[in-house]
């Protein structure tokens, strides 16, 4: 599909209104340079580390670890906001809103923002046209994967934001667990095991026969399915639509803690982390591309504080699959904010780190993210000498690379972080059998509709 058809049936079901909390914006376009600060919204440290290793203009950092300095004597402050809970959106929304109250040099300039709700602020007029407003050229961005482009234009075709990473999903899993259970732990041979649902179900109950759970969680599996919905979760109608695919990973969740094939852990608790660790007991989890190298790294070290190389905790002992399905989870985007005094400034950070090839394969390189130049990924995929350390030398740049083809937005909404946390919240006491399946739907509804006064079940 064409992006500006997606877009403008998108519009139709988005209206700015969707924007909550921040009313109309400002309709009118004004960008200016000569600020002293630049105020950057985010909700963790991911995209300010890779802002202090690789922007060409950073110099250096104050103590506190907030602000920057920049080359030309620019100041950079940042602001971060738990994701969780939309507790981000609430908090960037109200720095929007109230910049006219507020001294030019604490007003936000650019801000990050997930794929889980870029079509709302894309939809915004406080969001700049990355071409019209801030200059950058389509060439410029002709290298970028192209849903990284499509889930942040708005529904008159102007693209809002620009992305240094695509998120193109895996199945990852220890390989001393793989040869236990398994009898090999080649990728290969292991994704000939994990290559549909049924062959995933079954080699669940093998992991659970030898003292092993296949998952974590409940919301381990949950990407794989939400995103390959076949409608987006609010129709034209601006009604709730529970998608089928949803309704199977449902099941299947229900299916996996009654049988014991998850150990009961939610998304992001200790216990979830913990599982990840060198003492854990789970086979593997399903991560997109930030997943393996930020977050799976981190929890897999026996000391976490120790250095990220071969020998410190579970180095080498994971691998990475295909998985029963394709799919994709998060990514982050730049904006730029209509209102800025550095104009120049964020243009020249998205030129640096969102199209620039050179430093985008380095970064992959370096830290194994997978970043967004195609044509960077597929000359690392081609590499016979590329090899990521903690995944024991193997080139998951080749999988990511044939998984990213298949990504597609067309069934996004504005309203996806809170109606995916919402079900994965409430469908938590279903899966533990401390309430009835329709006891668990009433309660997301009701906690849906109460997030979302404008929807309806």
């Amino acid at each position: 599909m064409h992006k500006n058809s997606l877009f403008k049936t998108m519009a139709l079901i988005l209206p700015l209104a969707a924007l909550a909390g921040c009313g109309g914006g400002d309709s009118k376009v004004s960008v200016s340079d000569g600020g002293k600060v630049l105020n950057i919204y985010c909700w963790n440290d991911e995209f300010q580390g890779r802002f202090r290793d690789y922007y060409p203009g950073y110099v250096s950092t104050n103590d506190a670890g907030d602000v920057d300095t920049l080359k030309d004597g620019t100041l950079v402050k940042w602001t971060m906001v738990a994701n969780q809970g939309n507790a981000y959106q609430d908090a960037l929304d109200n720095a929007l809103q109230n910049r006219s109250s507020q001294a030019v040099d604490d007003r936000v300039d650019m801000f990050l923002m997930e794929a889980d709700y870029a079509l709302k602020y894309a939809n915004s007029s406080y969001s700049l046209d990355v071409v019209k407003d801030i200059g950058l050229t389509e060439l410029d961005m002709s290298d970028q994967y192209q849903y990284t482009k499509d889930i942040v234009t708005d529904s008159s075709g102007a693209i809002k934001g620009s992305s240094w990473q695509a998120t193109p999903g895996l199945y990852a899993y220890r390989r001393d667990v793989a040869k236990e259970v398994l009898g090999t732990e080649d990728p290969t041979e292991i994704q000939a095991q994990l290559s549909d649902w049924t062959k995933f179900d079954d080699v669940a109950a093998k992991m659970k026969a030898k003292g092993y759970y296949m998952l974590s969680g409940f919301d381990d599996a949950y990407r794989t399915f939400s995103n390959n919905v076949s409608s987006p979760w609010v129709d034209a109608n601006k009604k709730i639509v529970i998608d089928p695919s949803v309704l199977t990973w449902i099941e299947q969740t229900k299916e996996y803690t009654t049988e014991g094939y998850n150990n009961q852990s939610s998304l992001w608790s200790t216990e979830w982390a913990a599982d990840q660790g060198p003492e854990g007991k789970v086979f593997g989890f399903f991560y997109s591309t930030w997943g393996i190298n930020f977050t799976l790294l981190g929890n897999s070290l026996a000391d976490a504080n120790g250095p990220h190389e071969v020998g410190n905790g579970d180095f080498g002992k994971w691998a990475v699959c295909q998985g029963p399905a394709s799919y994709y989870w998060g990514g982050t985007w730049l904006s730029g904010v209509n209102g800025t005094d550095n104009v120049s400034l964020v243009k020249d950070i998205m030129l640096s780190l969102t199209c620039n090839k050179t430093i985008m394969k380095q970064i992959t390189i370096d830290t194994e993210d997978f970043t967004n130049t195609k044509t960077g990924m597929q000359e690392i995929a081609d590499d016979p000498t590329y090899g990521s350390a903690f995944l024991g030398g193997q080139n998951h740049i080749k999988l990511f690379v044939e998984s990213a083809a298949k990504i597609s937005m067309k069934n996004i909404s504005a309203y996806d972080q809170g109606l995916n946390e919402g079900l994965q919240t409430a469908m938590r006491d279903y899966f533990l059998g401390t309430v009835d399946y329709e006891t668990a739907l009433d309660n997301f509804y009701t906690a849906a509709l109460t997030k979302y006064p404008a929807l309806s079940r």
